[in-house]
């Protein structure tokens, strides 16, 4: 969502959407990005330490993203076209704690979340602040298989004109 910082919902989660995994995708992901034999072949991977075909933690972090940025176009457009207005996302700074907890196979369908966690001061940028995030994918049978803390920068509402600072 492209609200201002302090309007984000601390506590709240946004469900950014669902993807279905296939051995297609998986394979040519991996060629381009990641090329292991447990990611590659279904029968070399079916000997490793995985035990069959899986997708790259890598291909599950982009299905995040893409799911994350569609959400926020989506949102944007909606906030726009009500006439509401919006605050400017900024970068990454980076992330802490990516775990991939289980392999993802051909056929999962894994929902990924972000949950707003809190918020944090910039330093020397007093009009923007940190977005603090928990964002996980769970697979069709509601199993953890994906997470990561997150961290953005947001723009803070601006002050209104002739109003006292808090």
């Amino acid at each position: 969502m492209s609200l201002y910082l302090q309007d984000y919902p601390i506590g709240d989660t946004v469900i950014l959407g669902t993807h279905t995994f296939t051995a297609e995708a998986i394979t040519a992901f991996a060629r381009l990005y990641d090329p292991q034999p447990f990611h590659l072949d279904a029968a070399a991977a079916k000997r490793s330490h995985f035990g069959g075909l899986c997708a790259s933690g890598w291909h599950t972090g982009a299905v995040w993203m893409r799911l994350n940025v569609q959400h926020e176009l989506i949102e944007l457009a909606a906030m726009t076209a009500r006439g509401e207005a919006v605050g400017r996302v900024g970068p990454s700074p980076g992330f802490s704690d990516m775990r991939f907890l289980k392999p993802v196979r051909p056929g999962d369908r894994v929902t990924f979340t972000s949950q707003f966690t809190g918020i944090e001061d910039w330093p020397g940028k007093p009009a923007w602040g940190l977005l603090l995030s928990l964002n996980e994918g769970r697979d069709q049978h509601g199993e953890l298989v994906f997470s990561f803390a997150g961290k953005v920068l947001i723009e803070r509402r601006p002050a209104q004109v002739g109003t006292p600072p808090l």
